[in-house]
């Protein structure tokens, strides 16, 4: 824009100092010199802008020219020491600091001495105002670039940071689709695999002395393989688990559950149901498999009791069972406070011997209800059994829907695992 604004400027004081200079000196013996060199003057500078801003060797010989033809008519001619300002602009962008202001110096001195031989009488105005005008349009100039080279930094910093944010996002994007893998796979191929390990060792045991049965749970093996298969088509596919296929709903999910041979496995349902967002359907259902999975493996249970409760701002899942139970002080792992309380559920656990009634909770200090942040809840599984990412895989599933996990175990009387997760509000 500054430039445009300067070759503008350029070209109308130089047409007006030819005209001026035609009107005030007809018939003069110079008018042929100065009407050539005007020209050659304007042909010159129309050629500054295809030699670039760059201080280049042509481009320093193309300045050099131009300022000796302006010499030449500011001594023919005084009033040519207007074309002066844009040659301060051209000097400043074409040379370097000091050059450029040595440059602008001399062409100063042109115009004091161009206006004294103009002036009738000596006026003081003469020599103050160019060199005025002068460190006026330098300083501008100065100011402006620095300004354009802020400008610049601050783009070149926007940028970088952006390229870094993007690379940031990506790595966060890629860390929690990897830790949603391995989640996936934990409560899905690996307890799916597991139980069929468990199926077909009980059947090798029994092959011989028990064929029926060997065949039975070799039967059940094959059953769990084919729902492994599935659910290995739909982690391939980012589907949905497979028991809420074709339009289930939780609670016809969660029926369809088992924990193996020899765990008997009730369902209750309690309160209205509602619809539930489908991340809220399968991490329930998720945390229900890690569960009983984890019954199946550990506890040495004998019945499982699911009890699936709307509570209106929340739905909450329990999960119990009457096996040997555990200190829940062992597994309590501290997390980081996210400021947001814990879900009242206002009721009290479920008996696995009768589902759906009350015998009242444990001391919530002996409770693990630390609500993790789901990317500080990774545990490394135990070097020696390969187990430990249940608990840590339910607690961040849940995290990342504003959920908590409860666990409440004592030794010899079994335990209670309460997944909630708050809902939208609904009038």
């Amino acid at each position: 824009m500054l430039a445009a604004v300067m070759h503008t400027a350029f070209f109308l004081l130089l047409t007006a100092s030819v005209a001026r200079y035609l009107l005030r000196h007809p018939g003069s013996p110079d008018t042929p010199w100065i009407i050539a060199l005007g020209t050659a003057l304007a042909l010159l500078y129309v050629l500054g802008p295809a030699l670039g801003a760059a201080p280049t060797l042509r481009r320093l010989v193309w300045l050099g020219l131009v300022t000796a033809t302006w010499a030449v008519l500011v001594d023919l001619a005084p009033s040519f020491a207007w074309c002066a300002v844009p040659l301060f602009f051209t000097a400043l962008r074409t040379l370097p600091p000091r050059a450029a202001i040595v440059l602008v110096a001399t062409l100063t001195a042109f115009v004091v001495a161009a206006q004294l031989r103009l002036a009738d009488e000596f006026d003081p105005n003469l020599l103050v105002a160019p060199p005025a005008v002068a460190a006026l349009a330098t300083a501008v100039f100065v100011h402006m670039e620095r300004q354009a080279e802020a400008q610049r930094t601050l783009i070149d910093d926007l940028l970088r940071t952006r390229r870094e944010l993007a690379a940031t996002e990506r790595r966060e994007g890629t860390l929690a689709e990897r830790q949603r893998l391995s989640m996936e796979i934990h409560d899905t191929l690996a307890q799916h695999l597991s139980s069929q390990q468990m199926l077909l060792q009980a059947a090798d045991r029994v092959w011989d002395t028990e064929p029926a049965t060997a065949r039975t749970h070799v039967r059940t093996a094959n059953g769990i393989a084919a729902r492994g298969l599935a659910e290995a088509r739909r982690l391939v596919h980012d589907l949905a688990p497979s028991e809420l296929a074709g339009g289930a709903d939780l609670p016809e999910a969660l029926r369809t559950l088992d924990a193996g041979p020899g765990v008997t496995v009730r369902f209750h349902l309690e309160g209205t149901p509602v619809p539930l967002p489908d991340r809220v359907q399968s991490a329930l259902l998720r945390v229900a498999q890690g569960a009983l999975a984890n019954i199946r493996e550990h506890a040495g249970a004998r019945t499982a009791a699911l009890t699936l409760t709307y509570l209106g701002d929340q739905v909450v899942l329990d999960i119990a069972d009457d096996g040997h139970g555990f200190p829940a002080a062992d597994t309590t792992r501290p997390a980081p406070d996210t400021g947001r309380p814990a879900p009242d559920t206002g009721r009290p656990g479920p008996d696995p011997a009768r589902p759906g009634t009350g015998t009242g909770r444990p001391d919530p200090a002996a409770a693990d209800t630390a609500r993790p942040d789901p990317g500080s809840a990774r545990v490394g599984p135990d070097p020696a059994t390969g187990r430990g990412h249940g608990l840590p895989a339910m607690r961040a599933r849940l995290g990342q829907l504003g959920g908590t996990l409860t666990v409440e175990s004592t030794p010899g009387e079994g335990t209670v695992l309460s997944a909630a997760i708050p809902l939208e509000h609904r009038p």
